[in-house]
């Protein structure tokens, strides 16, 4: 059974009966519409035909089950007693690392914005002028800056997108307001890296700096080993017979003082890399240093049974961000070329492309699960060495041969 009823002048309550409640009351469920146009609100027959079709659509909507109750819940509330809790936390959908990401985009941009709505009140149109505002001057709260960069605009849409995409799912609201959104464009910057000559002056360098150091600066310049593979990676993951370094685990994070691993950041992330045997001599060394440390620290030994490459000190896995902090001070120290330490693994890609590998070959080492992505991030380095091949032709260009063939006549007419 379905009725309406007036309520204001442009609205009207819609009534749906949906069977009976457990103490014998019948269930009703409700919807209000209004009428925003003139000509059919004075029109009898149109205003009559549009509430006619109103009420058919929502009587469908709620006898074949599609319809979902209007929700008082803020966004806030959402975030906090069901997002968090049932989604955001488990390892299987975000890592600690995007997870407390997430959180500090949800804090700095989401919530004051959106967080005392309630999840139906939000628009497509709010969304779409929340965007609009990231790229103005003052939406960064950080104070290191003014503006966001289009790469954090980019992760604060996903961030959003992904909240409002579970509410769907879970039927908090009808239908998902980033719909009609347009994914914003990054703003496309070409990656810093070292060239062979820049990359001999760095290990040059790294010679003057304790081993440690020199070996897991090398294992991403040369290895193309993520910073947090460098932290996660064991003794024995190390098969010094055969020259590889196995990635099976990941430090991207501390957290409390202890550092949260996780598994490799895809499933092609998980490999084996080849490395130099020059290389393997010098961890092999390292070995044996380190084995000496633990049996000197004896009961100050604090890495228990795990045995991290590369540590802190007593075993204990480095802070997540400290290789950054010690390559910056590094760089500084040694008047090089300033490149963030995760450009290192591009500086491996770049010297192995300009060495003639393949681009599968480097989508391998460096654990890329798609051959594009490889492709378009070293896409100006394989462009420049394009440019610089055909540049080698230049000799014969018709000019040469006209200046040649001049000095040619010039020489004979002397004769």
């Amino acid at each position: 059974m379905a009725s309406m009823q007036k309520r204001g002048e442009r609205s009207w309550l819609l009534v749906v009966e949906a069977g009976y409640k457990a103490d014998g009351t019948r269930e009703k469920e409700t919807r209000t519409v209004k009428i925003d146009d003139d000509a059919v609100l004075k029109s009898k027959r149109l205003r009559e035909e549009f509430l006619r079709d109103q009420l058919h659509m929502f009587k469908q909507e709620v006898e074949s089950g599609i319809y979902v109750k209007p929700t008082k819940m803020t966004l806030e509330k959402f975030i906090e007693n069901e997002w968090i809790p049932k989604y955001a936390c488990k390892e299987e959908n975000l890592s600690p690392l995007s997870f407390k990401t997430y959180k500090h985009h949800i804090t700095n941009h989401i919530l004051p914005v959106f967080g005392h709505k309630k999840l139906e009140e939000i628009k497509t149109i709010h969304v779409v002028t929340f965007i609009n505002d990231l790229g103005k001057p003052g939406a960064r709260k950080d104070g290191k800056g003014d503006t966001l960069s289009s790469g954090t605009i980019q992760y604060i849409y996903r961030v959003l997108k992904n909240i409002l995409q579970r509410a769907t799912e879970w039927q908090f609201i009808k239908a998902n307001p980033m719909a009609g959104v347009k994914k914003p464009r990054v703003e496309e910057t070409e990656c810093e890296f070292y060239d062979e000559v820049e990359a001999r002056a760095v290990i040059t360098a790294l010679y003057k700096e304790p081993r440690r150091w020199r070996l897991l600066v090398l294992g991403a310049m040369i290895g193309g080993f993520r910073r947090g593979e460098l932290l996660g990676l064991e003794w024995p993951d190390v098969d010094a017979k055969n020259g590889v370094l196995g990635v099976v685990n990941s430090i991207s994070l501390t957290e409390d003082g202890k550092a949260v691993e996780k598994g490799p950041k895809s499933r092609s992330s998980k490999r084996q890399v080849d490395f130099p045997d020059w290389y393997m001599a010098e961890l092999e060394i390292h070995r044996k240093e380190w084995i000496k440390e633990k049996w000197d620290a004896q009961e100050k030994w604090l890495g228990g049974d795990r045995e991290f490459v590369f540590h802190a000190g007593f075993g204990k896995p480095f802070y997540h961000s400290y290789p950054t902090e010690w390559w910056n001070k590094f760089v500084k120290r040694h008047e090089l070329k300033k490149v963030r330490f995760h450009d290192l693994r591009h500086s491996a890609a770049t010297l192995l492309i300009e060495a003639g590998a393949s681009m599968k070959a480097i989508q391998k080492r460096l654990g890329h699960a798609k051959h594009q992505t490889t492709a378009d991030t070293y896409a100006h380095v394989t462009k420049k060495l394009s440019r610089d091949t055909a540049e080698k032709f230049n000799k014969f260009a018709p000019e040469n041969f006209r200046q040649q063939s001049v000095n040619n006549s010039q020489k004979e007419d002397m004769a």
